[in-house]
């Protein structure tokens, strides 16, 4: 498959053991969180930088969200 989609060189490439996907596989990230290390891991490598971390704390504050409404349901 072509690099540019496969393996794309902004989100680390694949020789690179940091790869924005293994990372998210190892891990086990869920949606959100998987988002936010992709964006930050490419911030400033394939457009604007303050747009990819803008994007990530986006996501970050969406999880953030669904955390504390999950526990106000919850009653704790």
């Amino acid at each position: 498959m072509n690099d540019a989609v496969d393996h794309p060189a902004h989100y680390g490439g694949e020789d690179n053991p940091y790869e924005a996907i293994k990372v998210v596989e190892a891990w086990d990230l869920d949606f959100y969180l998987g988002n936010v290390v992709k964006y930050v891991s490419r911030a400033g490598k394939k457009g604007d930088e303050l747009e990819d971390l803008k994007k990530a704390r986006w996501y970050l504050d969406r999880k953030i969200a669904r955390m504390e409404a999950a526990t106000k349901e919850q009653g704790t």
